[in-house]
């Protein structure tokens, strides 16, 4: 129990948390969501032998005959980022463009030439542009493989490409003034500069409407019940802004952007605090316990004077008053949290989505196939389970083109509820 002498030697979990940070999705050694990873290229052998852990991706279209590409590779040597300059120097890029998944198909296919012109670093990713030519196809698959001179290792990232979709995510990016290359995520800091660009430069105006809703968080896996049919949003404000010109939105809130207003798909900008995606503040920390609390509890901290030491007690009373061991469980799992953030925010938090749930739990997936429009993440064992499989199909989404959602099933349970309960006994770290 939550003891009277333990507030005498009170640590300030929370505090902890905040001023130690989480930890960095950039430094987890575990293969990404976003990449499929050779065996191999797991763990450095040599503390300073160069790593790749995972590459995400996107593109744009600059007309119908043109792709560009980007991607957004962790690369390190040791536990220090890889400079652009030795990145170039170490790795081959190459790509093959299929018709589809599952086929040999080739459309298409090229080596790039890696320099200064088309690597570039942004914070602690290495981002890499190149442009591909249209198949004169619909639809198509990139895969990408960056690899190692000299060695067996590489890493593949693959990439659908709709080549005639003309919709405003497709043909407009955000850009930082940090970065010439348009931002692989969803969100934006509060108040951070950015700018709206097509890549043929032309100057425009953009629509955006603006939501202040707050989505909720995913379902328990287990919950099969049908979907209420959920109620359309209500715009909240609406307003025009100009291409290449520097903005900034204070409103924390979602917000779409139209090239043209009769599109039914627009491009889903989150606005989010300026610590995202670390959540520090005492009452957005409530937000994940659900996946590993009970109602009770829930209410409980919703009830108190003071999130803060309503939480502390929270985390204290599971590891029955032990706060090194409550410390490292906060660590722990609002990193995972930070992760989900980083890996899956899309219209909403990452940590709310389907994917960030089953993220912050169960961690990384140990393998990821993909289909068009449809991944599997596979967990080899979690507790007494093997070859544990979730699904994810994609669904059709008016603010973002990879939303996607979890099939439930009620034969989790016995998967699910082991794991939540080493979270709350503190064995998992």
């Amino acid at each position: 129990m939550y003891m009277k002498t333990t507030l005498g030697i009170y640590l300030s979990l929370l505090s902890a948390l905040i001023i130690a940070g989480c930890s960095s999705a950039s430094k987890i050694s575990k293969p990404l969501p976003e990449a499929q990873v050779h065996p191999t290229q797991q763990t450095a052998t040599v503390a300073e032998e160069p790593t790749l852990v995972s590459i995400q991706s996107k593109y744009l279209l600059k007309d119908t005959s043109q792709v560009n590409v980007y991607l957004y590779v962790d690369a390190y040597r040791g536990k220090n980022p890889i400079s652009p300059e030795d990145f170039s120097k170490i790795y081959n890029l190459n790509y093959v463009i299929y018709s589809d998944y599952g086929t040999r198909d080739r459309q298409g296919y090229g080596n790039v030439k890696l320099d200064a012109s088309n690597v570039s670093r942004v914070g602690n990713k290495i981002v890499i542009s190149f442009q591909v030519k249209s198949p004169n196809k619909d639809y198509g698959v990139l895969l990408s493989e960056i690899s190692q001179t000299g060695t067996l290792k590489k890493v593949l990232n693959d990439l659908t490409i709709h080549f005639k979709k003309q919709s405003t995510n497709l043909l407009y990016g955000i850009y930082t003034p940090s970065s010439t290359e348009p931002l692989q995520r969803h969100y934006i800091n509060s108040n951070e500069p950015f700018t709206v660009k097509r890549i043929t430069g032309d100057p425009g105006k953009l629509h955006v409407y603006y939501y202040a809703h707050s989505f909720e968080a995913a379902g328990s896996p287990m919950n099969t019940a049908p979907k209420t049919v959920s109620k359309s949003l209500e715009i909240d404000s609406s307003f025009t802004i100009n291409t290449n010109e520097s903005l900034r939105f204070e409103k924390e809130g979602l917000y779409n952007i139209f090239s043209d207003t009769t599109q039914s798909e627009g491009m889903g900008l989150l606005v989010v605090n300026e610590r995202y995606p670390k959540i520090t503040n005492p009452e957005i920390l409530l937000g994940p316990l659900l996946y590993m609390s009970t109602n009770n509890e829930i209410n409980e901290i919703k009830k108190a004077e003071s999130y803060k030491k309503a939480l502390d007690k929270y985390w204290l009373t599971l590891m029955n008053g032990n706060a090194p061991l409550a410390q490292q469980s906060i660590r722990s799992f609002y990193g995972r949290v930070e992760e989900a953030n980083q890996l899956f925010t899309t219209y909403k938090e990452g940590w709310k989505t389907d994917k960030g749930m089953i993220y912050i739990v169960l961690g990384p997936p140990d393998k990821v196939q993909r289909s068009k429009d449809r991944e599997v993440w596979t967990y080899d064992q979690r507790g007494n389970a093997q070859n544990v499989n979730f699904t994810f199909n994609r669904r059709n989404n008016q603010f973002v083109d990879d939303h996607y959602e979890l099939v439930r099933y009620a034969e989790y349970q016995p998967i699910w509820y082991p794991v939540v309960e080493a979270w709350r006994n503190g064995t998992i770290r």
